[in-house]
C-alpha cells in the first residue's frame, strides 16, 4: 500500500510517516517541488563544523526518510549546506563548496541505506552558505544541513531535457549577385590631340 505523499500532480503533505517527523523536518513547496529540510528538535547540527560525517542521531532519521521516499516515483535533488564560517583549509582548494557537496553525498548514502533506490537521485549539489536557514545568525550550527527536494515533473524535464541551443539561420541557397563595378570614365583626351602633337 502506497502512502499519501506529494506526487508530480499533488501538493498533499499528509504522509503519516512524515507527519511523525514534524519536529525534526521542515516541509515547504518550491517551484521545483516539495522541499524537506532536516532540523533537529534539540537544535543539534547534522554535521560538526568542517566535517561531512553525518551525526549518528541523524542517520536513523535519514534512513527513515529514505524508506518513505522509496515509495514515491518522483526523482530527488539533494542539496548540502554550510554555515558562513570560512573553512579552515579553504586556502588549499577545499572550501565550503566542496564541503557542502560532500555533505549532500554522505546524506545520499544514508538515504540509500534506508531503502531509497539510487536511481531516484537525479542531482547532488553543494550550495555552501548561499541559502542559510538562519540568515540572522550565519554562523549558527543549524545552517549545517541538507535539503531534499522531491521534484515535480516540470523540474525533472528541465534537467533531463535541456532546451537545445538556438542554431544559426542557414545561408540562402542563392547568394545575391555582387554589385557591378561602375564603368571606367573615358579619358578626357581627343584623338586629334595625338595627331597635332605627333
Amino acid at each position: 500500500r502506497r502512502h499519501s505523499f506529494p506526487t508530480r500532480r499533488s501538493s498533499d503533505l499528509s504522509n503519516p510517516r512524515l507527519a511523525a517527523m514534524r519536529s525534526q523536518i521542515r516541509l515547504d513547496m518550491t517551484p521545483d517541488g516539495l522541499r524537506i529540510q532536516i532540523v533537529d528538535e534539540q537544535n543539534r547540527a547534522m554535521f560538526d563544523s568542517g566535517s561531512a560525517y553525518v551525526k549518528p542521531y541523524m542517520r536513523d532519521l535519514l534512513r527513515e526518510i529514505g524508506a518513505v521516499l522509496a515509495e514515491v516515483p518522483n526523482r530527488l535533488t539533494l542539496e548540502g549546506h554550510t554555515d558562513a564560517q570560512r573553512f579552515a583549509a579553504g586556502d588549499r582548494g577545499y572550501g565550503n563548496w566542496e564541503l557542502s557537496s560532500d555533505r549532500a553525498n554522505a546524506s545520499r548514502r544514508e538515504l540509500v541505506m534506508g531503502g531509497l533506490p539510487d536511481e531516484h537521485v537525479l542531482r547532488v549539489q553543494g550550495l555552501a552558505s548561499s541559502q542559510l536557514i538562519e540568515p540572522d545568525d550565519p554562523a549558527s550550527p543549524a545552517n549545517r544541513r541538507i535539503s531534499i527536494i522531491v521534484m515535480n515533473r516540470e523540474a525533472e524535464d528541465r534537467i533531463l531535457k535541456p532546451t537545445a541551443p538556438t542554431e544559426p539561420e542557414p545561408e540562402p541557397a542563392v547568394k545575391p549577385a555582387a554589385p557591378r563595378r561602375p564603368a571606367r570614365p573615358e579619358p578626357d583626351i581627343k584623338p586629334d590631340h595625338w595627331e597635332r602633337t605627333a
